[in-house]
């Protein structure tokens, strides 16, 4: 798949089984017939039922994210690999002439450490140096070597300079003599006695220019007074203009306040910090700050949206953080329309079936595609789980058929699966009345009204008695937090086909009883018999009359 953009399939907040596993099953599918990159993900935590779920097929939870604007991570960057410190200033200039970029990252066991722009470079060149600038940046003969085109005939090219001055070796021994000091480096043409007073003098290195010849005498003396010596082509006065180019960049580059951007930074809060400085490029870090490559302001313009396919839901109240800003390019889901929309034509699937998982089965049999064991169970449980074991009003004859079909391939029991499942899903020791009703959970924008409808389900009516001591008082609180204006928390048992609702909201009573015709019990809860979908019954009934 190479570095091709994945393409992320992901379900509603507060992801119930069946969000979970038409993720896993469409990611599946998408990458079979294609071979391209589809990864399943989440928004939410995974609850005790899905958990379980996931736990007895052998799948683990999708990715989490969050948030899917576009980042850094998004946009093609420029792979220039990371410097080292000690690289000199005219190999700088030459990897950035050969890169055509304006900035080099210095790194050091691969995190950024600083940077060095052209206008460095050219602040170096055009400044005046002081005569002992060269040891002052620690320069290595290595680099000197390098940047004068020269070849080092006595010394240790692995030394650095720390003392003296560069000077050029002009005039006579007498003259020399004066203002030559010990660990100068001196440039010198051929003439043996300047070079020999330099030894003499203790220079820590002599620069024989326009490849002039160095005598078995002059070398001998320098190995015995630990003096290099340097050969190169060029004249005197092109080494002296050379040779500054061999400091290390690391005595000019920037190690503080740098302006970097990391891959998971969101381009909408990047762009303003862009604007604020002239810089060109930017260097991108991992949140571990290893440098990762580097960023222009034309690759921001470029950046490329996340791209996503939603599975079970269409509402943006319940999509994924930053959904408006990707670009979709499927819906697959069985509830009613709600409010997300796109920039073009997408592929959209919405079927009034019990499940998610159901219609993703039927794709799976349009494409030819055979459902192995383990995904078989998955999708079996999915619609288990939403169709509340074929009792729910939204469950029909497609959905009884694929679940069928489904169990004989995975090899397991229908009612024992859901005995199982609904006993996980109801384990919610240590947990919250608020991570109780956000198990699953979702909000409606109906009209003007913001509603939240949680539920949970089970086949045993003392669990739903304790669940409900447990959030009634919280229920007035949560629906503050949750910045809702009706909240309904449906207990449904699944043997007796009827759900109690628990709510809040200043007009929460008016609508529970108007809407289906029931009296509140000590004003706080309805008992709903026959009632035991949100999508079908509660939902639609709650519309028509806010409506």
């Amino acid at each position: 798949m190479g570095n091709e953009r994945p393409v992320y399939v992901i379900g509603h907040k507060n992801p119930d089984t069946d969000a979970i596993a038409a993720a896993i099953s469409y990611a599946h599918l998408k990458k079979l017939k294609t071979g391209k990159n589809y990864i399943a993900c989440r928004c939410g935590n995974v609850s005790s039922e899905t958990q379980y779920v996931l736990d007895k097929f052998g799948f683990k939870a999708p990715k989490f994210c969050g948030d899917v604007r576009t980042q850094v991570r998004d946009m093609e960057m420029r792979h220039i690999p990371g410097v080292d410190e000690n690289l000199s200033l005219k190999d700088a200039w030459a990897i950035m002439k050969e890169n055509k970029v304006v900035t080099l990252c210095i790194v050091e066991d691969k995190l950024l450490k600083g940077l060095i722009t052209t206008g460095d470079i050219m602040e170096s060149y055009m400044g005046s140096y002081e005569a002992n600038t060269l040891a002052a940046a620690k320069t290595s003969y290595k680099n000197i070597v390098k940047t004068l085109d020269g070849e080092l005939i006595v010394g240790d090219i692995e030394s650095v300079q720390t003392e003296g001055k560069v000077l050029i070796g002009a005039g006579t021994p007498d003259v020399l003599e004066e203002y030559i000091k010990p660990h100068d480096i001196v440039i010198l043409g051929d003439r043996y006695e300047s070079q020999l007073c330099a030894i003499e003098m203790e220079a820590d290195c002599i620069i024989v220019c326009a490849g002039s010849k160095v005598t078995m005498t002059i070398r001998k003396l320098a190995e015995e007074k630990g003096c290099k010596i340097i050969t190169t082509p060029h004249d005197s006065f092109t080494v002296a203009r050379l040779i500054y180019q061999s400091m290390p960049i690391s005595y000019f580059m920037k190690s503080e306040n740098l302006l970097t951007f990391k891959l998971d930074d969101v381009i909408e809060d990047v762009l303003p910090v862009m604007a604020s400085t002239r810089h060109r490029y930017f260097p991108v870090i991992d949140s571990a700050g290893r440098y990762k490559g580097m960023v222009s302001r034309r690759n921001f313009l470029a950046a490329s949206k996340k791209k996503l396919i939603l599975v079970d839901h269409n509402e943006q109240s319940q999509a994924v953080n930053g959904m408006e800003t990707a670009e979709i390019l499927e819906i697959i889901d069985h509830h009613r329309l709600g409010t997300v929309t796109t920039t073009k034509p997408v592929y959209f699937r919405n079927q009034p079936l019990g499940s998610t998982c159901t219609i993703i089965f039927q794709m799976y049999q349009e494409a030819g595609v055979d459902i192995e064991p383990d995904m078989a169970g998955l999708m079996l449980s999915a619609i288990i789980s939403d169709t509340l074991l074929y009792r729910s009003p939204t469950c029909t004859e497609i959905d009884k058929k694929a679940g069928a079909i489904l169990a004989t391939i995975a090899g397991v029991n229908e009612e024992e699966l859901a005995k199982e499942m609904f006993n996980a899903g109801i384990n919610l020791s240590g947990k919250t009345p608020e991570e109780i009703v956000h198990q699953d959970y979702k909000k409606f924008n109906i009209g003007k009204h913001v509603v939240g409808i949680g539920q949970i389900s089970s086949m045993d009516s003392n669990e739903l008695s304790h669940i409900k001591n447990a959030v009634l008082p919280e229920i007035e609180s949560i629906k503050e937090r949750d910045n809702v204006d009706l909240l309904c928390f449906m207990m449904t048992n699944i043997i007796k086909e009827s759900s109690e609702v628990l709510f809040a909201g200043s007009n929460a009573e008016i609508v529970m009883e108007t809407g289906f015709n029931v009296a509140s019990r000590d004003h706080k809860s309805v008992v709903l018999p026959g009632v035991v979908s949100r999508k079908k019954q509660m939902l639609p009934t709650i519309s028509t009359t806010l409506e």
